[in-house]
């Protein structure tokens, strides 16, 4: 790969890159979503044994994507005809309908502009990526996976909730931490705005140590 070809990584915190792409739903734009998170997840290839375990595990979950506003986008450098089969026959392996659109990036402009290529892996297929798109178009997350390890869907739903969470509630969420769990308040930024224990627990804070106090929300 020469240094004109060399991939970049998009930044966290940063608009996600814009794309329009031919998907089993037809067109879609990327920045006609806003208002709506995106979970955009890229896998090897269509007809093969991890991803279709992928794709049946996200089907069973697509309503709890649904209830926090979020849109699920699958990817892989195959046809729209080629998706069509594969959902097709998942319908019936699974039991379950692939309700969300699925890209066919066979110029690999989605996959180029995500990062999704790692030739030491693969030059032409795709690895196992999930990035995390927020309602306003922003990357808040990446996960990267390889070839031979399955996506985890109930990791990639606390995800979501913990980035909600933490912008609803100007928070940060603890190691393991799932919905309900306590999280973590602002650590102070200036000597004055160290608390004592006391003062903490008047607030009704879990005071750990001084720039560890956590509450429920």
């Amino acid at each position: 790969m020469s240094m004109s070809e060399v991939q970049t990584l998009p930044r966290l915190n940063e608009p996600a890159p814009d794309f329009e792409a031919n998907t089993t739903h037809g067109k879609i734009k990327l920045s006609d979503l806003r208002g709506k998170w995106v979970v955009l997840f890229s896998h090897p290839a269509d007809f093969t044994p991890v991803c279709s375990t992928e794709f049946g595990a996200f089907a069973r979950r697509y309503e709890e994507f649904e209830k926090r506003n979020v849109q699920l986008i699958g990817l892989s450098i195959d046809s729209v005809q080629s998706h069509l089969a594969w959902v097709h026959d998942l319908e019936k392996a699974f039991g379950v309908k692939i309700p969300f659109p699925v890209i066919a990036d066979l110029d690999m402009k989605v996959a180029n502009l995500y990062g999704m290529i790692h030739p030491a892996a693969n030059n032409t297929s795709t690895v196992r990526t999930v990035f995390f798109i927020d309602d306003k178009g922003i990357l808040r997350a990446m996960i990267y996976y390889p070839m031979n390890v399955g996506r985890n869907i109930s990791e990639i739903l606390r995800v979501i909730d913990a980035l909600q969470t933490a912008d609803q509630n100007g928070v940060s969420c603890p190691a393991d931490w799932q919905p309900g769990d306590p999280v973590v308040v602002p650590a102070p930024a200036t000597l004055d705005a160290i608390e004592s224990e006391e003062e903490a627990a008047a607030k009704g804070l879990d005071y750990k140590t001084w720039y560890l106090c956590m509450k429920k929300v």
